[in-house]
């Protein structure tokens, strides 16, 4: 009896306290700071803005009979979630200002980069996992040098975005390297295999294959760092300057960028060549040649 007594003047007090706690909820949440989503939602005016030369852009293609205009409207919807979402998560990162998130989303963008470089480069065994490595290689290991000259210091405001542009270069780098390192041996597969026949190492046979591909796949950004500010203001660069820093700080930050562009997609792509031979012969120095049927 008396049990019974306790557990209804329990529940009494329960049902009594519960639109307390849920004021406190509401409370709590009425609380909560949304100032940050506002100001996203009216930043955003512009971007939907700039859409209109898009639109442009499919109405032309309709007009010309292009067929472009879905794959137009899919690329900016789907660039414009992308973006959305990754600000939400660099927003997280940032505040939480944790090495192990600076890591965890340079392995991300290290993975993302290798499966599509593996995608250009198709023909290629084992091409996305070359491409991984040789890209993981090429940028940490440029990456490292910036900081233990103090060049950036390890945070995730400066690592991040600096990684993603290292990432970036040396993704489209290696990926054009492999597919035409691949292509070149493939349309002289019988002067590599002369030279095999003759003796040659893999390396030596494929020298001239190797240094075209290299030659092809660096030219871009070489000629990026010989042209940069005479023909187009790079993506940092007029960031900054937008943002309303000096002109001159913009240059200097603009010259960091360039040199470890190219030491990053050099490394990663001198690397990838390497990494490639294994699937290119077999131990005895020989030709793969299904690797070669498919054009």
């Amino acid at each position: 009896m008396a049990s019974t007594i306790f557990s209804t003047a329990q529940t009494t007090q329960n049902l009594t306290l519960f639109p307390e706690h849920l004021m406190m909820i509401e409370a709590d949440l009425s609380s909560t700071d949304w100032s940050f989503l506002v100001e996203f939602l009216k930043g955003m005016a512009k971007p939907l803005a700039a859409t209109v030369v898009v639109l442009m852009a499919v109405v032309l293609s309709f007009l010309q009979k292009l067929g472009l205009e879905g794959e137009m409207v899919y690329s900016m919807v789907r660039a414009f979630l992308q973006l959305s979402v990754i600000g939400f998560v660099l927003q997280f990162i940032f505040a939480r200002d944790n090495a192990g998130w600076i890591v965890l989303a340079y392995l991300f963008m290290v993975s993302v980069a290798g499966y599509t470089a593996g995608q250009r480069a198709k023909h290629v065994p084992r091409g996305k996992l070359v491409a991984g490595v040789s890209i993981l290689a090429g940028t940490s290991l440029t990456m490292l040098f910036l900081v233990i000259l103090k060049v950036f210091p390890f945070t995730p405001r400066y690592i991040i975005p600096v990684a993603g542009m290292m990432v970036g270069n040396a993704m489209t780098v290696t990926g054009v390297t492999m597919k035409r390192l691949r292509d070149d041996i493939r349309t002289q597969i019988n002067l590599v295999e002369t030279a095999l026949a003759l003796g040659a190492t893999p390396r030596q046979a494929t020298l001239q294959q190797v240094k075209r591909a290299l030659v092809i796949s660096l030219s871009p950004v070489i000629d990026n760092a010989k042209t940069v500010g005479l023909i187009s203001l790079p993506g940092a660069m007029t960031g900054l300057i937008m943002g309303g820093a000096s002109p001159l700080e913009a240059i200097q930050l603009q010259i960091i960028v360039m040199n470890f562009l190219i030491g990053a997609s050099t490394v990663s792509s001198i690397l990838s060549t390497y990494l490639c031979w294994p699937a290119f012969f077999t131990k005895a120095y020989q030709l793969q040649t299904k690797v070669f049927v498919s054009a």
